[in-house]
């Protein structure tokens, strides 16, 4: 059966039951969104904060994205799923869906096979409204910009030095830059625009970092939307009186979302940031409730641990004072085979020595999490099919070379079962062993050198430039951010900015296209090479297969 076709076939259980049953959660925290989902109050999310117990944090990442596949959400599932069957009590922690890739290329993300989050077509698609709340948020203050200036700009903001774009939750190339203001005075004022998609914006960063609702409408407040005439004086978001309104909207998109897994395991999956263009986590409030409720929480990072965990680690961790226990880092034998120069329409065959070559991407990786952050990990080969014996014996082999343990986990296909063994390797570690993590950079280092430090520590780059404009805003930034640390926007699918740049590249140079302050979120966002913040929809898209019967099923999505 296909992925949607297993998730309409779950048996799945009434969630209020389920959060009663497996964690004691009272029904009357519970806000119920039809039968299998619900939001959980924050007066519970407080109550749980005074615990002095804590679980342990597992983060789950992957090596560079390929065509072929890696499964780092279905793992997180999986793995979780097979540590509830052997006895450890766990709750994962995911990221909500964009509606920009269900209908573009990647599809849903809710994983796969038999390691899926249910219900599966509500997750991928308007779930319990946060997106719309966060677009809503955001476009509110954009068009309270606007107005500020057309009612006679008290403010003084220059007009041609606004920062603040508006939001859809679709890729949609042809709004990324756009004219506003047209038709008269009595529409506004002529100015250049553009769109970002809803996961790119500050206001979505600010949720998943946001730990109250008093932190979020302070962090929105702190949001700084445009300078003034004199080109140096910021304008935020509070100058407007914006951030009360906009912190009404989020009143019920800060609370975390429960759902249930395929066996009936809970799952929290809140916010929705991507890790190419933004920070790529999960919001503090779920990660923090899930540890404090299991003894182990499950979590993901997007994209490959260049991009996700590095967020993960260097600003989640950072901003919420987490400490992960261990790394699961994804791989599977075609996107190695990908990585080694093989195409995609050969990948089903065996190629050791591509598998070899390919190895590289995997083993840089590896290194950044173990040497660079100090932390233990396993590897996770996401077992498919067609891939042989020969192959992932290469590749326990090679790891294991390295020290470092390979567990080849069939997840997928079978569920928490497919996992117990990748499962009880996480637990010998998180149980046995006490992770030496450390920051990539310190938070005083200046931000020039946080980003040649990412560049070079983590990309294998020989170094970052950028255009004598660039270099004096971060200049400018340095003097009263510098403090920050930094967000790269960078392609996920290669270490280097080229996406076509497979394996593990080095000696490249890093182009530092644009940088931006996201002062509410409490990070600077550095654009590497020509990174899109508004991604465009493919020649044949995921939406073409998407369809609904008379009777209401849903069909395409996977």
């Amino acid at each position: 059966m296909s992925d949607i076709e297993i998730a309409q076939n779950a048996k799945m259980k009434p969630i209020i039951e389920l959060a009663e049953e497996a964690f004691g959660i009272p029904a009357e925290h519970l806000d119920p969104y039809g039968h299998y989902k619900a939001k959980l109050s924050l007066d519970y999310v407080d109550n749980l904060s005074h615990r002095k117990e804590e679980g342990k944090l597992i983060l789950v990442t992957a090596i560079s994205p390929t065509p072929a596949g890696e499964g780092k959400t279905t793992t997180t599932v999986g793995l979780g799923d097979a540590l509830n069957r052997i006895g450890k009590k766990t709750i994962m922690c995911l990221r909500e869906p964009s509606l920009g890739p269900c209908f573009g290329m990647k599809g849903g993300a809710a994983g796969g096979g038999y390691a899926q989050v249910v219900p599966m077509e509500d997750i991928n698609l308007h779930f319990t409204g946060d997106f719309h709340a966060i677009g809503v948020a955001h476009n509110l203050l954009a068009a309270m910009i606007d107005n500020h200036i057309h009612h006679g700009n008290a403010l003084g903001i220059d007009a041609r030095r606004v920062k603040w774009k508006r939001v859809v939750d679709m890729n949609d190339r042809a709004l990324r830059d756009i004219t506003v203001g047209q038709g008269g005075p009595a529409n506004g004022y002529l100015r250049e625009d553009g769109f970002d998609i809803v996961v790119a914006s500050e206001v979505m960063a600010i949720l998943c970092l946001a730990t109250n609702r008093a932190d979020l409408k302070e962090r929105l407040g702190r949001i700084v939307v445009a300078y003034k005439s004199d080109g140096s004086t910021p304008v935020y978001a509070s100058d407007l009186k914006a951030d009360g309104a906009m912190a009404a909207l989020l009143k019920d998109a800060i609370k975390p979302n429960l759902v249930q897994t395929l066996e009936n395991n809970l799952a929290i999956v809140h916010g929705g940031p991507f890790a190419n263009i933004a920070h790529g986590c999960n919001s503090v409030t779920a990660t923090q409730t899930a540890l404090k409720l299991a003894d182990y929480a499950v979590t993901e990072a997007g994209f490959g641990a260049d991009l996700g965990a590095e967020k993960f680690l260097n600003i989640k961790c950072r901003s919420a004072k987490l400490k992960p226990s261990a790394v699961v880092l994804v791989a599977t034998v075609r996107a190695l085979k990908y990585h080694g120069g093989v195409e995609k329409d050969h990948l089903n065959q065996e190629n050791l020595p591509a598998l070899e070559v390919g190895f590289a991407n995997l083993e840089r990786h590896l290194h950044n999490v173990t040497v660079n952050y100090g932390l233990p990990a396993v590897v996770c080969i996401n077992h498919f099919t067609y891939d042989s014996d020969a192959e992932t014996d290469l590749l326990i082999q090679k790891c294991e070379a390295l020290g470092v343990k390979c567990v080849v986990s069939k997840h997928w296909a079978q569920g928490g079962a497919g996992a117990e063994e990748l499962a009880r390797e996480v637990i010998q570690i998180v149980d046995n062993r006490e992770p030496g993590f450390e920051y990539l950079y310190e938070d005083a280092l200046p931000i020039w050198e946080k980003i040649e430090t990412i560049a070079t520590k983590l990309y294998g780059a020989r170094e970052i430039v950028a255009s004598v404009k660039v270099r004096n805003e971060i200049e400018r930034l340095q003097q009263k951010y510098g403090d920050l640390p930094v967000c790269m926007a960078k392609t996920q699918m290669s270490f280097s900015t080229d996406p076509n740049a497979k394996g593990a590249p080095s000696g490249h140079t890093v182009e530092i296209s644009d940088i931006k302050l996201e002062n509410g979120a409490g990070f600077i966002v550095a654009i590497a090479g020509n990174m899109m913040t508004m991604p465009g929809l493919p020649k044949v898209p995921t939406a073409e297969k998407i369809d609904i019967s008379d009777e209401g099923v849903i069909t395409g999505l996977f």
